[in-house]
This record gives structure tokens, C-alpha cells and sequence, in this order.
């Protein structure tokens, strides 16, 4: 995720494997890393990995179909800790891969003459990065309240050519199950992003529409459900994530701490049997 209000120090044609290191304003607004899931914390890195083992496969799969990466300029949106920009370096053989984020501290290690860092706000109307042949954004949108203007943002970007690839989560409840710890936990969680950062995935099975109503091409999307197994990075990922936000949960007024406790019990318990939030992922490509 791209930091509030930040601004980049360099103009877009600054040299491969350059960092623009940007300070955001003092008044700048909350949001994803700020108001919650913070850069810093001693666990996010562990945390979005273990997010990454799970849908990085689902991803580099889609992205090998679209023969997307190959020599080309590549921009990922919401680096994280760098797991698909370190594919498309090593594996998919960009030209230039671009990694744009609030905090990109811990890529570091990425750095090279292909490899270009950007800390910036993909909210900030000031930001030109140029053109892309692939433009990536995973678990980004849902989380921006402009995220239709940054959509269309986003295909602007792209060389005639290009493909712009979204993922983002939708829910999939079991409309059998309303009360358990699991249930009521993760509608807590979901309303808790909502009032805190603006999370909406309400939009996330349009954006085939969205991506079609930006004049882009052979526009499909698909959607993936990994496993929710006691004990995989998965289970890990909802668990983490849920005991980091206890105090949001509970305030929703949805849940307690003995719900909570409930609900992380039964994430590492062989009973556990659900079909987790699913992630859509649409893709068009730039005529």
C-alpha cells in the first residue's frame, strides 16, 4: 500500500534501481498502515508473507498465461515485502520492475540496476511513473475509497499492449453458519476495516466491467479460494490479522475477547471447515 499524501522527490525518469524516498505531510489521513497493520510492527512482515505463500502461485500462474513480464517495464502497486517483484526479477525476466509502496524499507535487499523503488501515495495526483507493459495490484483497491478514479488511474499507465491485473478479496459466507466465533469474527473484522481505513470489496466482482469500461481488451477474471487448513500460512495469516486488530474487533460491538479467543482456537483445530474469503482477479489489456 502506497503511504497518505507522500510525494516523490525524483521525476519519473530517474535512472533503473534508483530509490525516491518521500516524507508524508503532517496531515496526512489514516488508512491501510497507518491507522491499522503499521509498517513497523515486529510481525507484519511475517504476516503478509504468509499471505504471499498463498496467492503469489495463483498469481505468477495468471501472469505466465498472460505472458505478462517478459522484457518488460513492470509496475507492482503494494509491494509489501517484495515476493512477486523478486518473480518477475528472477523468474519472468522484466526489463524494469517498479515497486511502488507507503513503506518500502524492507526491499531493500531487491535493489538493482532493474529493480526501482518507489515510496509514494498512488493517491497523489502529482505521481508519473510512466508507462508499463504489466501493472499489478493485489489487495490494494479494496482498501483506497477513490479506488474507481485509481483504476482508471492505474489503465492510463499502461503501453498500448499492456495488461493491468487487480485482485481483491470477496467474501463467501456460509449462510448456514451466523453465529460461530468464526462467522461472527469475521464479519467483525470486515466491518472494523470498513470504519476504520474505508475497506469496500462490494465493487471487487465489477471490476471485469470496471476494466472493460476503460476501453481495455480481452478482459476476463477468475476467482480463487485457497484452503483454509489448520496450521497452513492461511489459517496463519486470518489469525495474525485477527489478534492484531482485537481492540477494532471488539469495537464493533460484534465480539469480545472470548469470542476471539474462540475463533483463533478453532483456526488451529482440525475442525476447522470453512471456505475462507476468496480473491477475484480480473485483468484487460491496453488496445
Amino acid at each position: 500500500m502506497a503511504s497518505t499524501g507522500s510525494r516523490p522527490t525524483a521525476d519519473a525518469d530517474a535512472t533503473a534501481g534508483a530509490r525516491h524516498t518521500v516524507t508524508a505531510p503532517p496531515d496526512s489521513g489514516g488508512g491501510y498502515g497507518q491507522d491499522l497493520f503499521e509498517p513497523a510492527h515486529p510481525e507484519e512482515a511475517e504476516r503478509i508473507d504468509a499471505a504471499a505463500l498463498v496467492y503469489d502461485p495463483f498469481t505468477t500462474r495468471r501472469l505466465r498465461a498472460l505472458s505478462a513480464g517478459p522484457d518488460g517495464r513492470c509496475l507492482d502497486v503494494g509491494a509489501g515485502t517484495g515476493t512477486l517483484v523478486r518473480w518477475l526479477l528472477d523468474e519472468a525476466g522484466a526489463a524494469e520492475v517498479v515497486a511502488l509502496d507507503r513503506d518500502t524499507s524492507g526491499l531493500d535487499a531487491l535493489a538493482g540496476p532493474r529493480m526501482r523503488l518507489v515510496t509514494a501515495d498512488l493517491r497523489d495526483e502529482s505521481l508519473d511513473l510512466g508507462r508499463f507493459d504489466l501493472i499489478h495490484a493485489r489487495f490494494v483497491l479494496m482498501h483506497l475509497p477513490e479506488r474507481r478514479r485509481l483504476l482508471s488511474r492505474l489503465a492510463g499507465w499502461l503501453n498500448p499492449g499492456g495488461w493491468l491485473v487487480l485482485g481483491d478479496a470477496v467474501e463467501i459466507p456460509n449462510p448456514l453458519d451466523a453465529s460461530s466465533a468464526y462467522r461472527r469474527t469475521m464479519d467483525a473484522m470486515w466491518q472494523a476495516l470498513r470504519s476504520t481505513i474505508g475497506t469496500d470489496t462490494s465493487s471487487v466482482p465489477a471490476y471485469p466491467h470496471l476494466l472493460r469500461e476503460e476501453g481495455l481488451q480481452h478482459v476476463a477474471a477468475e476467482l480463487f479460494c485457497p484452503p483454509l487448513v489448520a496450521g497452513g500460512p492461511l489459517a496463519r495469516f486470518w489469525s495474525e490479522t485477527w489478534d492484531r486488530m482485537r481492540p477494532a474487533l471488539e469495537e464493533t460491538g460484534r465480539v469480545d475477547s472470548a469470542v476471539i479467543d474462540d475463533a483463533l482456537a478453532y483456526l488451529a483445530s482440525p475442525e476447522a471447515a470453512e471456505l475462507g474469503p476468496g480473491m477475484v482477479m480480473a485483468w484487460g489489456q491496453r488496445p
